[in-house]
């Protein structure tokens, strides 16, 4: 079995990166990592790999050149080889260009290496949060495509999933090829152990640039994109709360305040 895994190298969630100029995410002095929803994706496909009684692994990734973290992040969780798409026209790219350029990929990935039974993915990024890449990738591939999976599994020739809503669980089955996003509810990622940090080092990761996949740099980044940001405003300081005193007539001052915010 053949699996990539679709990951994404983002800014810490303990950070507070703001806008550049071209109010694109400035990343600038600010610490990345590998997208937190992306470690589920991980773990459920090293566990897929398990459960089949071996496979192939391998991540993709679009981004800069500081990218390679995350690539290096998911190879010491486990897996076999990367692929980095890193050019300086994708700056900028918008969904629809993210999802042309990891199709275009896992095309050259099948082509080159033969066909992939499986493509897993998070939910969605930490840093766009649209959750729309995942269903524009499996139209584009042709393939099926199984979103929001809680739980997911692959025995023979087909995958199943089970969605979770707020009323009810849904399971659905597909057969192989499919691509297939999870969510955090899949289960705890795995911890990189020091062997695995090792041997990740040692792991092959190849870079792809557009001119590789055959993608004129006007179909991609900032000026090509459908979606741009046009303004952002700084998120208010939080505001010192209220203290309420009790001295005999607590209950009734809080349920004042309640209702003056109308909470009650």
């Amino acid at each position: 079995m053949k699996i990539v895994v679709l990951v994404k190298h983002v800014p810490d969630t303990a950070s507070e990166p703001g806008f550049a100029v071209d109010r694109t995410t400035d990343r600038a002095g600010v610490d990345g990592r590998l997208s937190e929803l992306d470690e589920y994706a991980v773990e459920q496909a090293l566990q897929v790999a398990d459960a089949a009684g071996g496979g192939e692994i391998v991540y993709v990734t679009m981004g800069p050149d500081d990218a390679v973290e995350a690539l290096r992040k998911a190879l010491s969780m486990g897996g076999d080889a990367a692929v980095h798409v890193v050019d300086d026209a994708l700056h900028g790219s918008d969904a629809l260009a993210t999802s042309l350029v990891l199709a275009t990929s896992l095309e050259k990935i099948r082509a080159d290496q033969g066909e992939v039974d499986l493509v897993v993915c998070g939910m969605s990024s930490t840093d766009g949060t649209m959750s729309v890449v995942p269903a524009m990738l499996s139209e584009r591939l042709g393939i099926p495509g199984l979103t929001m999976a809680a739980h997911l599994s692959v025995e023979g020739g087909s995958v199943t999933i089970r969605r979770d809503g707020d009323d009810a669980s849904t399971t659905v089955t597909s057969q192989l090829p499919a691509l297939v996003s999870v969510t955090d509810q899949t289960g705890e990622a795995r911890y990189p152990s020091f062997k695995g940090i090792m041997a990740a080092k040692k792991k092959p990761v190849t870079t792809w640039t557009l001119a590789d996949l055959g993608i004129d740099p006007a179909e991609v980044g900032l000026s090509a994109a459908w979606s741009q940001v046009e303004d952002a405003t700084k998120r208010p300081p939080r505001q010192a709360g209220v203290v309420v005193t009790d001295e005999g007539d607590g209950g009734v001052k809080l349920a004042e305040f309640l209702a003056s915010t109308k909470f009650i």
